[in-house]
């Protein structure tokens, strides 16, 4: 499993801000349906309904929001960048800038897992999270993501 199979160039952003988490995942509902054709509605429920659960800030300034979802025939990736951190009630604490989504099958079991897995690899690399963080072109972002030496296999 390699990111390149999980994110779309069109659902890659950088954002100014955002005022709560709840219009962040609204945003992420919003590129999903543009991106993937995922109703925005679906994927927002979603989003919400796993944060319910626990926080999904992993730290460091990273979330990494996910849902399982019913219709859906693909893991479909979201990556965000902010320019001003979200407060978002990580684990850490710390306020949030770098925001990767994935909205997976209901019945996706394993491969939302490995999905996972490989998302949270990736932006635990220390260099990649520094590129990111320094690049604000949407196309350069996707880049170093599908590049990150992080996406040999799950």
């Amino acid at each position: 499993m390699e990111l390149s199979n999980l994110l779309l160039p069109s659902a890659v952003r950088v954002v100014g801000q955002f005022t709560s988490k709840k219009r962040l995942f609204q945003e992420l509902g919003e590129i999903a349906q543009q991106a993937y054709g995922i109703e925005s509605a679906l994927a927002f429920d979603g989003l919400q309904e796993r944060e319910a659960l626990g926080p999904t800030g992993v730290g460091h300034g990273i979330a990494l929001p996910h849902a399982r979802l019913e219709d859906l025939d693909r893991i479909a990736g979201i990556f965000i960048r902010l320019e001003k951190p979200l407060d978002y009630d990580s684990v850490d604490r710390q306020p949030v800038d770098l925001v990767f989504g994935l909205l997976a099958p209901k019945d996706s079991g394993v491969d939302h897992l490995k999905a996972l897995a490989l998302v949270s690899r990736t932006m635990r690399d220390a260099a990649m999270v520094a590129k990111l963080r320094a690049n604000n072109d949407p196309a350069k972002l996707y880049e170093i993501l599908i590049e990150s030496k992080a996406t040999q296999a799950a």
